[in-house]
């Protein structure tokens, strides 16, 4: 053992600063569900800037210093408060906001904010529901767009008021009929967030025939449609 450490004492050092890198400073996040369609597809890989909100202990999640302060609208990536899965949704409240959903639309601190459909067969995707296949309607709202889709029964299309605690975000999935977010995991505590996505890396058709989707390459997420 000790000599294949000295053998490889260069690789094994490079590994060890990469894998610090990785956890303390920068990351990638691949996308493997629809939870945040259509913004982000199955598939995308997503580059996360762990240095936008804290700067923790690599491999914990001890907080040293806060470098930022998370907004609304933020697509962030965190550690489920339930299980400790890693998790991407978009940050929609922040301490202190009041919040409420109620028949899809949602209320922050009293304003309300409906969601402008779009006619039913537009963009989005398709959606099992029953058994069926029913055409998801695409909402669009300013910096972003959200999925609903008609008929699915799992969706939690109400919930509310509740204040959002010291410390701690409500994140919900921009496809709302199917995202596992606040409405089931509850309020994320600061120091489970793990970072800001800021773009898509690469991306490619896993649910077709893997074919690289070159058109979102380098797309900052502000851009995704």
């Amino acid at each position: 053992m000790k000599s294949f450490i000295r053998a490889n004492k260069g690789f094994l050092l490079f590994m060890l600063l990469f894998g610090v890198f990785r956890t303390a400073v920068a990351d990638w996040n691949p996308i493997p569900s629809a939870s945040m369609r259509p913004n982000l597809l199955e598939g995308d890989v997503v580059f996360v800037n762990r240095l936008a909100f804290n700067v923790k202990v690599p491999l914990t999640d001890h907080v040293l210093a806060h470098t930022g302060e998370p907004q609304r609208g933020d697509v962030v990536t965190f550690s489920s408060p339930l299980d400790g899965t890693r998790l991407i949704k978009r940050l929609v409240a922040l301490p202190g906001d009041r919040v409420e959903l109620r028949n899809e639309r949602l209320y922050i601190n009293g304003g309300g904010r409906r969601l402008r459909r779009a006619a039913p067969g537009g963009r989005g995707d398709r959606h099992a529901a029953g058994g069926g296949a029913a055409p998801a309607r695409v909402a669009r709202r300013p910096a972003r767009t959200i999925q609903i889709i008609p008929g699915a029964v799992s969706a939690r299309k109400n919930f509310g008021p509740v204040t959002v605690p010291p410390d701690q975000y409500l994140m919900l999935g921009d496809n709302r009929d199917n995202s596992a977010d606040s409405r089931y995991i509850g309020f994320v505590p600061r120091e489970l967030l793990i970072g800001r996505a800021v773009r898509v890396l690469v991306s490619a058709d896993t649910l077709g025939n893997w074919a690289p989707r070159f058109e979102r390459f380098g797309m900052a997420l502000g851009d995704t449609k």
